[in-house]
């Protein structure tokens, strides 16, 4: 959306890999905030035990449901905190490519960070994503009371 600044001031380096945005300016307005979304379904159940690619793009489709559930879209996202267990550097492109296929394009470079973490909540899940986006103004939240 228009009304979200990204910014990325010349005395840092460029985003690794044009990712995230070191910097998001948000106008005044109401923000969501979606709490860590792990590899769930809709039944419960966990997606893609021991497959960091599968668990990756069920936790991202799941942040775009809940996006979706107050009126707003990837696009609407200043950040991402991205939690994953047994973290390597050869599992940053297959969870971003996971994150990809469940946002679409565009990609929203939020302001975003990636931790390694010894374990999550629960036994199996292996990432854990959550996000803070700030609700467009002209947009009016289904389902928020």
């Amino acid at each position: 959306m228009t009304f979200l600044q990204r910014v990325d001031p010349p005395a840092l380096c460029r985003p690794v890999r044009n990712l995230y945005s070191q910097v998001m300016i948000a106008p005044a307005g109401r923000t969501a905030y979606i709490a860590g979304q792990v590899a769930l379904d809709a039944s419960g159940e966990l997606v893609g035990p021991g497959d960091h690619a599968a668990q990756a793009r069920q936790a991202f489709l799941n942040v775009k449901l809940a996006l979706e559930g107050v009126g707003a879209t990837p696009s609407d996202l200043v950040r991402h905190n991205i939690y994953v267990v047994g973290h390597r550097p050869e599992l940053v492109p297959v969870i971003f490519g996971a994150a990809r296929e469940a946002y679409g394009e565009p990609w929203p470079p939020a302001a975003s960070t990636m931790l390694g973490v010894e374990a999550l909540g629960l036994p199996g899940w292996l990432i854990e994503v959550e996000a803070t986006a700030l609700l467009p103004p002209t947009k009016v939240s289904p389902g928020v009371d």
